[in-house]
């Protein structure tokens, strides 16, 4: 560990301790003699202006002041190497952005953190390209409605936009109070209370047009209400749960599926034949099914019996392109 760690884990230890912290256990966890101890004490004391207190004697201890010790806190950004990797997996986030909707905004961003990783004492900058992330289907998505969009999200402002939504490819002028930015699947979504259809609704951002900010202040839709309605079912498609799927997959894809998050109710168990079986509630089948699909032979719709006829007629499609 070197001497940034030491005192990041030196100041932690103190600042969360309710009693003066004993010699030996701050030996112990930093992991050095009782010299360097002493010196890193001394640089948090005196060169960050830590109100460091020392009980004295034989069995000394340390503690931050009871006056000022709860308002310190260590200048600058503190990491260590673990949260400073973390940082880096971050950085690489923000920068598979691109051109797209949170380059421009978070640019000032990317380079602090940037700086931050080359900041060390060996003064080497790490290897951010070791770090590498992947987009899988992101569409298209312009950055100014998004700032608007999330403008009125924090700042809890009515909304007025047009929308052409996929389903239908009908366009329509909407008016809203928004509730909250959902990031799904690498793309983003509007939670909102839709005034005119009196009802919760999500909106794909990207489908979006000339969005304009309404000085009327949003109605706020209690969270567990959003939840229940727009997040209690499969995928990303609103509406309480009509049903339980029940899906069973093979020996081989349930290595994968066995350790997947397909929903926050889901129930899963291992069948005696090696098969895994997933259970969990959906109210549109469409995002399941196409999730389902993807598994091919390796997957199986149990129950309930519409859903698996509906699973078979798309079968049958898909092959009859084929002849």
């Amino acid at each position: 560990m070197d001497r940034y760690e030491r005192v990041l884990t030196l100041h932690r230890a103190l600042k969360a301790a309710r009693y003066p912290v004993p010699m030996a256990q701050l030996l112990d966890e930093l992991g050095c003699s009782r010299a360097t101890l002493y010196r890193d004490i001394a640089f948090l004391r005196d060169a960050l202006g830590a109100p460091v207190e020392n009980s004295g004697g034989d069995a000394a201890a340390f503690s931050y002041s009871e006056a000022d010790g709860e308002r310190f806190e260590l200048p600058g950004l503190w990491m260590n190497s673990d949260e400073l990797a973390a940082l880096l997996a971050l950085n690489e986030l923000m920068g598979r952005a691109g051109p797209g909707v949170l380059a421009g905004a978070l640019a000032p961003l990317r380079t602090r953190i940037e700086q931050l990783l080359s900041d060390r004492s060996s003064g080497r900058a790490l290897p951010i390209e070791r770090i590498r992330v992947v987009a899988w289907g992101e569409r298209r998505l312009d950055q100014v409605v998004f700032r608007q969009v999330a403008g009125a999200v924090l700042g809890r402002h009515q909304l007025r936009f047009g929308y052409r939504a996929r389903t239908t490819n009908t366009s329509t002028q909407r008016w809203i109070s928004p509730q909250r930015l959902t990031h799904y699947r690498d793309n983003w979504y509007l939670d909102a209370w839709d005034h005119d259809r009196e009802a919760l609704r999500s909106f794909a951002v990207d489908r979006i047009k000339d969005p304009v900010v309404l000085e009327k202040p949003a109605i706020d839709v209690a969270e567990a209400d959003l939840d229940d309605l727009l997040a209690s079912s499969y995928g990303i498609f609103a509406g309480k749960p009509k049903a339980w799927a029940t899906i069973r997959f093979s020996e081989h894809a349930a290595r994968w599926v066995s350790d997947e998050h397909w929903h926050s109710q889901q129930k899963g168990q291992w069948l005696p034949d090696g098969r895994y079986e997933l259970q969990l509630p959906y109210s549109n089948a469409r995002e399941l099914l196409m999730d389902v699909l993807k598994y091919g032979p390796d997957a199986e719709i149990v129950a309930p019996l519409s859903l698996r006829e509906e699973l078979k007629i798309q079968l049958q499609l898909a092959l009859s392109g084929y002849r």
